[in-house]
């Protein structure tokens, strides 16, 4: 990950939604899945993991719109209700608890570079990846990727997702 202070700021073009990440994410994904280059309408998505509770809203609110994704399980994009850009999602496997930030909607993008390129058996065949990035053909083993601070950080994300679920 870039040496970022934090927090960063972002938000929507017009400006209607504006939020603020509070700490470093978890990790930042680029991907190359044919379905990420259909929501994004780009050759790829590159979205910062980060536990909802360091995201703070600072104006407006986003409209959820649920999307069928590859899983079969969806996700909920989260887009300004002005002008429809995402500004982030939240997955089924992590429900509310997680966003995947937009990085592209951060004021200062070019400080939350990707940790890994993931789905790259599917990128488009002229993006080139740049050496010394991480580049796996599906998903990846975290524990393999993920620096100590974030697996640390996702234990605890687990285990308040498990008390949240109805038994």
């Amino acid at each position: 990950m870039a040496d970022a202070s934090y927090p960063l700021t972002g938000g929507c073009d017009c400006r209607s939604v504006r939020y603020r990440i509070e700490t470093r994410p978890l990790f930042v994904h680029c991907c190359h899945c044919r379905w990420c280059q259909r929501e994004s309408g780009a050759s790829f998505a590159l979205n910062a993991m980060i536990e909802s509770d360091r995201v703070t809203l600072l104006a407006g609110e986003p409209d959820l719109v649920d999307t069928p994704s590859e899983s079969g399980r969806g996700q909920k994009i989260a887009r300004c209700p002005k002008r429809r850009s995402a500004v982030c999602s939240h997955y089924a496997a992590g429900g509310s608890a997680v966003r995947f930030v937009r990085a592209g909607t951060l004021d200062q993008a070019d400080l939350l570079p990707p940790d890994i390129h993931i789905f790259t058996s599917s990128k488009q065949p002229w993006v080139v990846l740049p050496a010394g990035t991480p580049a796996v053909a599906e998903f990846y083993d975290r524990k393999q990727y993920w620096p100590k601070e974030s697996l640390v950080r996702r234990e605890t994300l687990l285990a308040k997702l498990a008390a949240e679920r109805p038994a």
